[in-house]
């Protein structure tokens, strides 16, 4: 078989090179030459741009949207309830999915417990290692006390050789771990170069579209904590799923940030024990501390995660500040603090500029939405007087610069949960506000800033 010829690409200006340089001979930038196929060979991997990612496209034959009829996707559960959650309701065959985290999270031991469970029950598969030996899975299996019978394991980092034993054995789950050891030989780059991981991504998406194989790609991170390699990965595959969570916590959060087969968002919450990680059917009661008596600066709100409503609790401490006032936040956003804390000084006439300011959200969960607005002032304002906020409380809402309190989605599920969960009393915006009164609980609808403030100092 002919090697393909090669040739060097700048993703910045389309220019070309025959060899690597250090500066692009079209734009002048300095490093952005990427390797790429130039010609391809008569069969095998490296076949040409096109035919790579035709079957991604599909057979290009022009239809009318109103004459195609949608099926529903055949699911391939995992097992593991939390997995198949974030994943939309388990895998989808042919589908694509992008797993990536910190080192040490978790990944390869969630991945060889849902290969495990799939061969339990009599499914193909195929674990494929590239960087742990044979022996330190079967260690790693032995160690969490996983049933072993009927899972294949491939040690490899050659693409052909990949696909050559995925044609073989024909698995319906397929786990690549990981896409940045894998190298193809059509290309002269190094393993967990872009062009390696793309190309390599590339061919294996097309044999899981062809194949009808779901297959899992686990991928590095930065020290940022985005997926490492080529920004194409995330847009190639289907799913794209992040690992959360502290290393010395026990605690981990897998969430989908991009799902063409479910809601996108959507979170799973795990407990790391020493035979693996185990779904946390109840994760509200993970992120509210049992404090034995009520404690200022303490305050309940209600996030949404995808389509999960969860209870987390938000701490804040005000200190006298000795010098230059600090603002720090820990799984929210520092510069809406600043914000907030304008907002409550302009049209609440509570000043912190003389202040140390420090929030957490319990639990090590982020959230990014800005419901958590009403439940971050009240804190601060309890822990600035030193004055608890009633038991059983929680609270949700946006505040704008103006001083309102604006809706947040899915208000009602919201507040039905912190119902389930034994609340009595709610702070929500008022156009959330219940249409039928919620039993058990009584709910105050707010429209200003200055009306929650008053309702503390009635408390």
């Amino acid at each position: 078989m002919a090697k393909p010829k090669t040739f060097y690409s700048c993703p910045e200006c389309g220019a070309s090179a025959p060899k690597w340089q250090g500066q692009c001979p079209g734009c002048g930038a300095w490093n952005t030459l990427i390797e790429s196929i130039a010609e391809a060979p008569s069969a095998g991997a490296g076949g040409n741009r096109m035919e790579r990612f035709s079957a991604l496209a599909g057979d290009g034959r022009l239809q009318q949207l109103a004459d195609i009829q949608p099926r529903e996707e055949a699911r391939i559960m995992t097992g593991i309830e939390e997995f198949d959650r974030v994943l939309g309701g388990g895998l989808v065959a042919g589908g694509v999915v992008l797993i990536g985290g910190d080192p040490g999270i978790g990944k390869s031991t969630l991945l060889l417990q849902a290969l495990s469970r799939l061969a339990e029950a009599r499914q193909p598969v195929l674990y494929v290692s590239g960087e742990e030996s044979g022996e330190q899975v079967a260690l790693r299996a032995r160690r969490l006390q996983l049933s072993t019978a009927g899972l294949p394991l491939l040690a490899e980092i050659s693409l052909e050789k990949i696909l050559h034993t995925l044609a073989g054995i024909k698995p319906a789950v397929a786990v690549i771990d990981s896409i940045q050891t894998i190298y193809s030989e059509a290309l002269q780059s190094a393993p967990g170069s872009v062009a390696q991981v793309r190309e390599c991504a590339a061919h294996l998406t097309r044999y899981a579209k062809q194949s009808g194989t779901a297959m899992i790609l686990v991928g590095h991170v930065t020290k940022e904590g985005a997926l490492a390699g080529p920004r194409v990965l995330e847009h190639i595959v289907d799913s794209v799923l992040y690992f959360e969570g502290d290393t010395h916590s026990s605690f981990r959060l897998v969430r989908a940030v991009k799902n063409r087969f479910g809601a996108v968002n959507e979170l799973g919450v795990f407990a790391m024990t020493d035979k693996g990680l185990r779904g946390v059917s109840n994760p509200s009661a993970l992120f509210l501390s049992q404090h034995a008596q009520e404690v200022a600066g303490s305050c309940v709100m209600v996030t949404q995660e995808g389509t999960r409503p969860l209870l987390v609790e938000i701490q804040a401490l005000v200190d006298a500040s000795h010098g230059n006032p600090r603002r720090l936040t820990v799984g929210l956003e520092q510069n809406r603090l600043a914000m907030l804390l304008a907002v409550l000084h302009r049209h609440a006439g509570i000043g912190c500029f003389d202040q140390d300011v420090f929030v957490n959200a319990v639990g090590g969960v982020r959230i990014n939405e800005p419901a958590a607005d009403l439940a971050v002032l009240l804190a601060i304002v309890s822990s600035l007087r030193n004055k608890p906020l009633p038991g059983k409380m929680i609270a949700f809402g946006e505040v704008g610069l103006a001083g309102e309190i604006r809706p947040t989605p899915r208000g009602q599920e919201r507040l039905k949960e912190a119902a389930k969960l034994g609340f009595k009393l709610a702070l929500i915006p008022k156009a959330n506000a219940p249409k039928q009164a919620i039993k058990g609980m009584e709910v105050i609808a707010l429209e200003r800033i200055e009306q929650a403030i008053d309702k503390l100092r009635e408390w």
